[in-house]
């Protein structure tokens, strides 16, 4: 079996063609491969623009869709075996996904804490309604957030910031192995983007989560990532550790989005994220 947790070896994704008369087929992602090491958390982080296939590849992850090439394993099950619903739950608890717009993963006619109930009942087995309600505090305290706060809230009476560390609180409630992060500040306040990441970081640290980071913003790449890929028409065109990818990109492609963003070339040579949310000294 494989040591790894999760292995994407050469997988691609095509879409057949729109429409009555289009034939053109859409090769969303092609050839992609990595592995994330089972006794190594990591923030690994897929970098492109809209269309890269960044959140195809996301998807194949999530085993929401079928790679059309290649394969994806998890814990060396290879994910195209995962069909029983049985099977689906099992794989649900350790591979947890935290979306791009918090306001779209919950019913607003749904009261935020029957989400966390929900998903402590459903993946960590708290059949008693204080079990429960101990799980989701318990998550909510590890976001800066309590059911206090939460409890009988609906998610308009609530702010993008705090939504989003709900969410990220309902993905930790069944003690995942992976999260799978899709842009997930995009839609949040400047002031409150560095809450959420350092969350990421908190969870690899702490609680030996891995994280896949799904982003186009390289400031933020550059700050929590390990390694790193760069994705481009679902190609990878530059992969390795974030940093040294980031600091002195050598792609083309990879070349042009650090120009584009002049913010990100302050952000490499003076650092201001990490003053920003200074780490403790050693």
């Amino acid at each position: 079996m494989s040591p790894n947790l999760l292995d994407v070896d050469h997988v691609s994704k095509t879409f057949a063609g729109m429409g009555l008369f289009s034939r053109q087929s859409n090769h969303a992602v092609a050839d992609v491969a990595f592995s994330l090491q089972a006794d190594r958390p990591e923030v690994f982080t897929i970098i492109g623009e809209s269309g890269s296939g960044k959140t195809t590849l996301a998807g194949m992850i999530l085993n929401s869709m079928a790679p059309t090439r290649g394969t994806i394993s998890f814990k060396g099950r290879d994910l195209r075996d995962i069909r029983s619903r049985r099977d689906r739950l099992d794989f649900m608890r350790h591979v947890q996904a935290v979306f791009q717009n918090p306001f779209d993963a919950f019913n607003p006619l749904k009261r935020v804490d029957r989400y966390l109930f929900s998903a402590a009942e459903r993946f960590a087995d708290c059949r008693r309604p204080e079990d429960r309600a101990e799980r989701a505090d318990d998550a909510l305290r590890k976001v800066g957030l309590s059911l206090t706060e939460v409890r009988g809230r609906y998610p308009h009476e609530m702010s993008g910031g705090q939504l989003q560390r709900v969410a990220i609180a309902r993905a930790i409630i069944s003690s995942p192995s992976l999260i799978v992060a899709d842009e997930p500040v995009s839609m949040i306040d400047a002031s409150l983007r560095m809450t959420v990441i350092n969350l990421f970081k908190m969870l690899r640290d702490d609680l030996g989560v891995s994280i896949i980071y799904i982003t186009h913003d390289l400031a933020t790449a550059y700050y929590i990532s390990d390694r790193l890929i760069i994705m481009q028409k679902g190609k990878v065109v530059e992969s390795g550790d974030a940093r040294t990818v980031l600091s002195a990109p050598k792609h083309p492609y990879s070349i042009k989005l650090r120009q584009a963003v002049l913010s990100v070339d302050d952000a490499w040579r003076e650092d201001p994220l990490a003053e920003a949310s200074p780490e403790p000294a050693t």
